[in-house]
């Protein structure tokens, strides 16, 4: 056998040496990487049954900061994980949707709205189908959630029970029932017991004198139905105007604010009960606007945005002259405005939890629309849109006592709004949608 030789000398092996070392060393972020892939693969078997949103914006909702280069995986209905590119490796078989230049964020919730009463600028035509169309338009404008407070909702159980349906693609409803209302703590009683029994959600009284006009609701009588209302287990929602009322209703143990205080500036009395009670306070500054808007042709007339779901009939309904000098009877309303976006903003900075709600519904009350609305005014009154957000979401939830919506978390709902536009560099760039997605299913775009 022959053999060759190499001879080094020792200068040249050493140089050798330092050759074959350093060609090691810049072979390892190779081998580690390799390995790394490994590991992330093996950590991530195929698996065609969940869907990736991917290198979006993601805003979940609890009030940190955005996630960017976001991943939401989905499976079902349901939220699997959320976190960056680099927390949540994607499967291999999971479908992917590209959404690169986009922003995610949970679905608008509206604590306090109302479903299936209005047709055109009529109301009492409460049924079936007009609470699915209101739901679903609802959906299309990216609320996800309303809690329609007070109506003829008989058939709202039912409605509400259809939610598990693996392809719901319209909004989630919880209702009131008929706002109670009663001369005497023995017959509100009564009435609330009854309502108790159509299984809603909450019970809804009206603590308010229509600026004079009406009587208003006995502090015996409210205070009769608070008990009454915890004596079945169901919170109570009140409306009211006044901020002595909204002192004398906490203080009695109302669980839920369903409108700006609007007479006066609030107090810290007002922010310490609202603390320390750990109640929710719900501006409704749209239901304000809808009093006087008509008395000529709002610029939301010429929104796009507004027009693509709006009834021209209603539309012109409303340009006609002899109804827009009804609205002028709203004056005393934008006074009461000015008031709201105030105190909403004093109320904010002072601690107190806002939970988005616009009292949408009633004729000219613009379902889906007078929410995105409600979200600017927020903004006039001084609210970030990170503040606003996480009032119209998170916080919306827990004030209406859903756990299960409102943030975009592992386990959650799939309930979710993607958007053309970043909405924390300006709230009204939550119209700019481009899909809404409800338990993992799109919402149809058409009507």
């Amino acid at each position: 056998m022959n053999h060759v030789v190499f001879w080094v000398s020792v200068p040249h092996m050493k140089n050798l040496i330092a050759a074959i070392i350093i060609i090691i060393i810049s072979l390892l972020p190779v081998a580690c990487s390799a390995n790394d892939q490994q590991a992330r693969e093996a950590l991530t078997p195929t698996d065609e049954g969940l869907t990736a949103f991917v290198n979006a914006r993601i805003i979940d909702g609890t009030g940190a900061n955005a996630i960017e280069n976001g991943v939401l995986l989905l499976r079902g209905a349901r939220i699997e994980a959320v976190g960056t590119a680099e927390e949540i490796p994607v499967p291999l078989g999971a479908a992917r949707v590209e959404l690169s230049g986009r922003t995610i964020f949970p679905g608008l919730i509206n604590t306090h709205g109302h479903v299936g009463d209005t047709l055109g600028l009529e109301g009492g035509n409460y049924s079936e189908q007009n609470v699915l169309d209101h739901l679903a338009l609802y959906a299309r404008y990216g609320v996800t959630t309303v809690n329609s407070l007070g109506g003829d909702e008989a058939l709202a159980g039912a409605i509400r029970a259809s939610e598990d349906s693996a392809d719901l693609n319209r909004a989630r409803l919880l209702f009131a029932g008929p706002v109670v209302n009663a001369a005497s703590p023995e017959d509100i009683t009564e009435r609330i017991n009854d309502v108790a029994g159509m299984g809603p959600n909450f019970i809804k009284i009206r603590v308010d004198d229509n600026l004079g006009r009406t009587p208003k609701m006995a502090p015996e009588v409210y205070t009769a139905a608070i008990d009454a209302a915890h004596a079945n287990e169901l919170p109570l929602a009140s409306h009211l105007f006044y901020l002595d009322d909204a002192k004398g209703l906490l203080k009695a143990g109302v669980d839920f604010v369903a409108h700006s205080v609007r007479d006066q500036p609030v107090d810290q009395e007002l922010i310490d009960l609202l603390i320390d009670k750990d109640v929710c306070y719900c501006p409704t500054l749209t239901r304000e606007i809808s009093t006087f808007v008509y008395e000529e042709r709002p610029d939301f007339f010429d929104d796009p945005f507004f027009l693509a779901e709006a009834d021209p009939a209603v539309i012109q309904a409303l340009e006609d002259p002899d109804r827009q000098r009804t609205y002028q009877a709203g004056a005393p309303y934008k006074e009461a405005l000015r008031v709201a976006l105030t105190n909403l903003k004093v109320l904010s900075d002072g601690g107190a939890t806002i939970a988005m709600g616009t009292d949408s519904g009633p004729p000219a009350r613009f379902h889906g629309y007078f929410e995105h609305l409600e979200l600017e005014l927020m903004a006039q009154a001084g609210l970030t849109p990170m503040q606003i957000l996480v009032a119209s979401t998170s916080d919306a939830a827990r004030c209406i006592g859903l756990e299960e919506v409102g943030t975009l978390e592992a386990g959650k709902f799939a309930d979710f709004v993607v958007t053309t536009a970043n909405p924390l560099e300006g709230i009204t760039n939550t119209r700019m949608i481009e899909s809404v997605w409800i338990s993992g299913n799109e919402v149809p775009r058409q009507r």
